[in-house]
């Protein structure tokens, strides 16, 4: 009996072993994937990326990750989550703010779920539908943007939850990592033997500028100088790390010079960026602790992180929500104050222009990647495009599945981006015949180097050689005209290819050349 016994233990712990192994190497062949989205971002607001706001963690995972140098946005909130998600341009999904997508237009939660993966959500949104009916099986969704401190807003798997009270010690990018971990732990606990995908969607540093009195206190006087040195300065560090090679493009006409402003002007200029940073900073704290889950759970090495925002620094001037009042606390809730021109001329540094245009300083934002199992460079530079339409096929590569041609009934277009898997083993061009851009009558083209741009749905075309002018400082469209032609006809045809998938759901076959 007693050695039964003990052949049945040991063909027991066979088996047991037989299976961990399997689901480590099920493991190793599917990651789980991280991404990170910040919101309203700027190119150069990271310290990995030239800034001199202190985000130790993301500069951890730049160190021992990549670094993209263009990497492109869709200018705006909405666009740029559709783009992510589905693998389109915003114009082949209709996805506008009020426009719903088409059947075939399934997010990146579904088409992973064929591959087993488990999806969490925690953030933003502002994607057409509820969260999970996009295939997420968890969701933490902040959808008032007006109130960090206390959203109206905010739901639990897409059901309701209550307004929190100031005196709750609410924040929204704390209370966002905290579902995140959350989720993390829940997957180990139940579903480790699946891979997952957490989107973390975090609602900083979009105005209006709150953070807590506490981050807000480390970053007194830290601006002082003002946004024409800290410029020059950023525009240094960019340089010595390798990231751009263009000059510094002009202040906007918008922004005065800071030396003419009054010391009272410059102390109330001085106090918006100090939120700014606070926000950034404290995001960079919560990113910490989900990394610290991560690790915690042994799933750091087979995770692929991806961390990127959804566009550049916010030049807007509004006030909403419950309003600004001038005599509260600076970064408090009963205030409402936005980066304006001045200061987001800083945090594009050293780009030109800002969310809603698509010139570089609206679309170009960092990508920092970092999946130790799948990556072994670590601290380098990719220098080639891309763009947000790339996530989901290299997503798909990642995890060994094909994008599907019919969805919902519906036949699909192809996907219109490029996995970006060859560029995480080697600082490579990716082959594709155009990047594509278009918001609110702004729009632009790039193909390799050279890049059309207008801003205005009446404006002329200008032209940009960014090999070596990312400021976009030297028009060149009076000595090419044939190049400019060439190039606005090519986005005019995908403008009118991408408007009538959008508005039909019906994929148009392209005639080839």
């Amino acid at each position: 009996m007693a050695q039964g016994m003990n052949v049945a233990r040991f063909v027991l712990s066979c088996l047991v072993y037989l299976a961990s192994s399997v689901w480590a190497i099920a493991q190793e062949s599917k990651p789980n994937v991280l991404i990170i989205l910040a919101d309203d971002l700027g190119y150069s607001d990271l310290g990995c990326y030239g800034g001199e706001i202190e985000t130790p963690n993301l500069d951890r995972l730049a160190e021992r990750g990549l670094r993209f140098s263009q990497f492109y946005n869709t200018a705006r909130c909405w666009p740029s989550r559709a783009a992510l998600l589905s693998g389109y341009y915003a114009q082949q999904v209709n996805r506008d703010p009020q426009g719903e997508r088409p059947k075939w237009a399934v997010l990146l939660p579904e088409l992973l779920k064929s591959a087993s993966y488990r999806a969490y959500h925690a953030g933003k949104w502002h994607v057409d539908g509820p969260v999970l009916n996009a295939g997420f099986d968890r969701s933490y969704l902040v959808v008032d943007q007006d109130r960090h401190f206390s959203p109206r807003n905010h739901q639990l798997n897409d059901q309701p939850l209550p307004q929190p009270s100031l005196s709750d010690g609410y924040y929204a990018t704390t209370a966002i990592a905290q579902h995140a971990a959350r989720w993390l732990a829940e997957h180990q606990a139940e579903y480790r033997s699946q891979p997952f995908f957490l989107y973390l969607a975090f609602t900083s540093p979009h105005f209006p500028l709150h953070a807590p009195a506490e981050d807000v206190a480390r970053y007194k006087g830290r601006f002082r100088d003002g946004w024409d040195a800290l410029r020059v300065r950023r525009h240094q560090r960019l340089r010595r790390m390798g990231l751009v090679n263009c000059e510094l493009s002009d202040r906007h006409p918008d922004v005065p010079a800071w030396a003419s402003l009054s010391a009272e002007e410059q102390a109330a200029w001085q106090g918006r960026m100090e939120v700014h940073a606070a926000m950034i900073d404290r995001m960079d704290r919560e990113i910490g602790r989900v990394f610290e889950q991560l690790k915690a759970t042994g799933q750091w090495d087979n995770t692929l992180v991806l961390f990127m925002s959804d566009n550049g620094a916010s030049a807007e001037r509004l006030v909403r929500g419950d309003g600004h009042d001038a005599t509260a606390d600076l970064g408090s809730a009963k205030t409402y104050q936005c980066l304006e021109p001045t200061w987001a001329n800083l945090a594009n540094t050293p780009l030109r222009k800002s969310k809603i245009f698509v010139h570089e300083g609206g679309i170009s934002t960092p990508l920092i990647v970092h999946w130790p199992a799948g990556i072994h460079a670590e601290g380098e530079l990719r220098h080639s495009p891309a763009h947000l339409i790339d996530v989901v096929p290299t997503l798909l590569q990642v995890a060994e599945l094909k994008a599907p041609s019919v969805a919902n009934g519906e036949a699909r277009p192809d996907l219109p981006g490029k996995s970006l898997m060859p560029a995480f083993a080697r600082d490579e061009p990716i082959e594709r015949e155009c990047l594509f851009f278009k918001h609110e009558g702004n729009r632009a083209l790039r193909v390799g180097d050279w890049k059309i741009v207008a801003s205005g749905a009446n404006s002329n075309w200008e032209l940009y050689d960014l090999s070596t002018d990312r400021s976009e400082s030297l028009d060149l469209a009076n000595q090419h005209p044939e190049r400019v032609k060439k190039l606005a006809q090519l986005w005019t045809e995908r403008d009118a290819e991408f408007a009538r998938q959008g508005a039909t759901g019906a994929p148009l076959p392209r005639a080839k050349k």
